[in-house]
């Protein structure tokens, strides 16, 4: 199961091990007040690899942002993919 923990800005997937994370930062433009979020790395452990973890945690990071009717951005090349296929 997907968790968010806010106060460390990220989404984690833990099983028994090191979890998988999606890391982002939230942007605030000094003049609109607009929350940007930038979702800037997402690192899965080799044994949980191949799963659709990966792609979980993004799913659920971006549903989040959404929600929240932040901006969204990506420094991070995996979660850059999706935004390019809502496009």
């Amino acid at each position: 199961m997907v968790e968010h923990d806010f106060k460390k800005q990220r989404f984690q997937y833990e099983q028994n091990e090191a979890p998988a994370v999606l890391k982002y930062k939230i942007l605030i433009d000094p003049k609109s007040g607009q929350h940007t979020v930038d979702f800037y790395s997402t690192f899965v452990p080799e044994s949980l690899r191949g799963k659709g973890i990966a792609e979980k945690l993004v799913r659920t990071g971006l549903k989040w942002a959404n929600e929240q009717n932040h901006e969204i951005t990506a420094s991070c090349w995996y979660v850059e993919k999706f935004l390019r296929k809502k496009k």
